[in-house]
C-alpha cells in the first residue's frame, strides 16, 4: 500500500449492495461527506400497495456530518428517483451532467423543489471541490446519455467509482468510456480502491455494442409493410435516436405516445443528445390520417405497466390506436425480473389481435448497458487498485465480482464484499467493514413516506392470502353490560353460503371467552379483545386450515 494519511477513508452504501436498485452511497472522511446517487427499487410481490421504495437516510442525520452535496451518475430512476424525497431530510446541492439535470429538474418541478435546489452542473473537463473531496469525473457508456464515473481525491488517497457502465467499442453518439483517464489515475498503484459495478457480473464476455441492435431493426424497417410499434425506456436516448435514424431512412413517420417519452424526447432535443428531423414527428390525433406503412409508433410499456401506452394498446383500451393484424410490435428492452408475468400478458393480447410481436429472445433487438464479465476483469486490470468493492447488484453477484478480483490476483485481504448499512475502512491494513449499521427501506405508498411498515406489508399479504374476519360487540358505556354481539363480518376469507356454519361456532368460541369475564368496567372489556381474536382465529384454523387477520371492536353507547 501506498503511504496515506492517518485518518481512513471510508463509504457507506444505504442501497444497491444486496440487491438491483435502491443505489446510494455517502463517502466519509473524517466528519466531511457527500453522497453518491439517489435511487429507487421498485417493489416486488412481498410488497403490496407500495409505489417505490428509497434508502432510509437517518443513519446519515444522527452522525452529525458535514454533508456537502449529492452527486449522480447517470439519470437511470433506480439512481435519480429517491432525491426528491432524499432533498426533503437532506437539504444539500446537487451536481449532474447536462441530461442527468433534465431528468432530475423535471422531478424536482413535480414536488416543487425546483427554486430551492442547489443545481450545478458537471463536466468531465472541469473537477470540483466538495469539502476535502476533490472529485474528476470521466465518461462512462450507459443505456442512457451523459453517465459518469467518479475519480474521488481525498487525504487518504483515491478511488474510483464506475458508476453503471459498459465498455462501448462503438457508441452511438461517438462518445467513448474514457479509459485513459481511469489508467492515468491508476499509473504509480495511486488507486487505493476501486467500486465497480455487478449487474452483469453473470454475464460471460462482453456487451455488444448498443450499435448491434441497428441490424435487427434495420430489417424489421425494411420487411414491415404495417404499423411499427416499438416499445423501450424513454430516457435511452441513444436507441431513439438509432429508431428516429431509421425511420428517416425509410421514409416513416413518429408518433410518440406515453408522457415520459415525449417529455424525454422534447428534453434530449433541446439540449443537444437527440438529432430529430423537422416535420418527422406527428401528433398522435393525426395517427388514422397517416398510412399505415409511414408510421412508426415510439411509446413507453416496455414493462407491461398496467397504465402504459403499449399495455392500454394490448387490451384495446387506447384512445386513439387499436391494434390490427399487419401491426408489428417490437420491445426494446430487457424483461426485468419480476416483470415477466405482466411482459407476456401484453405480448399475448398482441398476438390475439393478429399483431407480429418481436422480443430480444427472438431478436436482437435490445443490448444490455451493463459490463460483462471480460470487460469487469479489463477494469481492473487497468486500475490496478490497492482494494476492491464490488458495487450494484444483488449478493451472489457481488460475491462473482469479487471472485474475478481474486483470479485478477489481488490479495483477499483487500478484496471485500459489503452490503448496505456497512461501513468500509480503507487503511494500510486494506479494505475491512469498521461496523454495521441500521440501512433500512422506505416504502411510499401515495403521499405517505415511511409511514408503511413491515408489519403493515405482512398484514396486507394477509388479506390478500386469508382474507379478514371483524368482531364487532356493542356494549353500554355506563352499565358496561352488553347491548348485543358478537357480530362477524368477513371479506376474502370463503364462499358466503359457508359463512353462517362458520360463524356459528366462532360464536361459541367467543361466548366461552366472555363467560369467564368480569365485566365491571370498560377496561375489562379492552383487555378481553385479544382473547377474542385469539380464539375466533384458533376455530377458522380447526375449520378451513387458514389462519385470516382478525380484529376485535368494542363499541360503547
Amino acid at each position: 500500500m501506498t503511504d496515506i494519511n492517518d485518518a481512513p477513508l471510508r463509504i457507506l452504501p444505504l442501497g444497491g449492495l444486496g440487491e438491483i436498485g435502491l443505489n446510494m452511497m455517502a463517502v466519509l472522511y473524517e466528519q466531511d461527506a457527500f453522497i453518491i446517487d439517489a435511487g429507487l427499487m421498485f417493489p416486488d410481490e412481498s410488497m403490496p400497495g407500495v409505489d417505490i421504495v428509497i434508502p432510509d437516510v437517518d443513519v446519515l442525520l444522527t452522525r452529525n456530518l458535514n454533508i456537502h452535496g449529492i452527486v449522480l451518475t447517470h439519470g437511470h430512476e433506480d439512481h435519480i428517483g429517491a432525491l426528491p424525497y432524499v432533498l426533503k431530510k437532506i437539504p444539500v446541492p446537487i451536481y449532474a451532467t447536462g441530461f442527468t439535470m433534465g431528468l432530475i429538474e423535471s422531478k424536482l418541478e413535480e414536488f416543487n423543489l425546483l427554486d430551492t435546489t442547489d443545481r450545478h452542473l458537471i463536466s468531465t473537463e472541469q473537477p470540483i471541490d466538495l469539502g476535502p473531496f476533490a472529485i474528476d469525473f470521466f465518461a462512462m457508456c450507459h443505456s442512457v446519455a451523459d453517465g459518469v464515473g467518479l475519480a474521488v481525491t481525498t487525504p487518504a488517497g483515491v478511488i474510483i467509482h464506475s458508476g453503471d457502465f459498459k465498455l462501448d467499442p462503438t457508441p452511438v453518439d461517438g462518445r467513448l468510456c474514457d479509459l485513459e483517464k481511469i489508467a492515468a489515475y491508476a499509473r504509480g498503484g495511486r488507486i487505493l480502491a476501486l467500486l465497480s459495478d455487478s449487474t452483469n457480473v453473470e454475464r460471460k464476455g462482453i456487451t455488444p455494442s448498443e450499435s448491434a441492435i441497428r441490424p435487427a431493426f434495420e430489417k424489421i424497417f425494411r420487411e414491415a409493410r404495417g404499423r411499427i410499434l416499438i416499445a423501450t425506456f424513454s430516457s435511452h436516448v441513444h436507441r431513439i435516436q438509432q429508431i428516429v435514424d431509421l425511420a428517416r431512412e425509410f421514409d416513416r413517420k413518429i408518433v410518440i405516445l406515453g408522457r415520459s417519452m415525449a417529455s424525454n424526447v422534447k428534453l434530449a432535443s433541446e439540449k443537444g443528445y437527440l438529432d430529430v428531423p423537422q416535420g418527422i414527428l406527428q401528433d398522435v390525433k393525426d395517427l388514422d390520417s397517416l398510412p399505415d406503412e409511414g408510421v412508426a409508433v415510439l411509446s413507453t410499456g416496455s414493462q407491461g405497466e398496467p397504465m402504459s401506452a403499449i399495455s392500454l394498446m394490448a387490451f384495446d383500451k387506447h384512445k386513439y390506436l387499436r391494434v390490427k393484424p399487419g401491426d408489428i410490435m417490437v420491445l426494446s428492452s430487457r424483461f426485468i425480473p419480476g416483470n415477466e408475468k405482466a411482459i407476456n400478458h401484453v405480448i399475448n393480447e398482441f398476438c390475439r389481435r393478429g399483431a407480429r410481436v418481436i422480443y430480444d429472445k427472438i431478436s436482437d433487438v435490445h443490448v444490455s448497458g451493463h459490463a460483462g464479465e471480460e470487460e469487469l476483469r479489463y477494469l481492473i486490470r487497468l486500475a490496478r487498485p490497492q482494494c476492491f468493492v464490488p458495487i450494484h447488484g444483488e449478493y451472489r453477484q457481488l460475491q462473482r465480482h469479487a471472485q474475478i478480483a481474486l483470479e485478477e490476483g489481488m490479495p483477499p485481504e483487500n478484496v471485500l464484499i459489503a452490503q448496505d448499512g456497512d461501513i468500509v475502512e480503507f487503511s494500510e491494513r486494506g479494505a475491512t467493514i469498521l461496523e454495521q449499521v441500521e440501512a433500512g427501506r422506505t416504502f411510499v405508498h401515495g403521499k405517505g413516506v415511511g409511514d408503511i411498515g413491515h408489519n403493515v406489508l405482512r398484514d396486507r399479504r394477509l388479506l390478500a392470502e386469508v382474507g379478514i374476519v371483524t368482531v364487532v360487540i356493542v356494549v353500554d358505556r355506563e352499565s358496561c353490560r352488553r347491548v348485543s354481539g358478537p357480530e362477524f363480518f368477513s371479506k376474502g376469507l370463503t364462499f358466503e353460503e359457508v359463512e353462517p356454519e362458520l360463524f356459528e361456532g366462532a360464536l361459541h368460541a367467543v361466548e366461552e371467552q366472555l363467560a369467564v369475564l368480569d365485566p365491571t368496567s370498560l377496561d375489562q372489556w379492552e383487555n378481553s379483545k385479544e382473547d377474542i381474536r385469539l380464539a375466533v382465529r384458533r376455530h377458522i384454523n380447526r375449520t378451513l386450515g387458514r389462519k385470516p387477520l382478525v380484529q376485535t371492536i368494542i363499541m360503547q353507547v
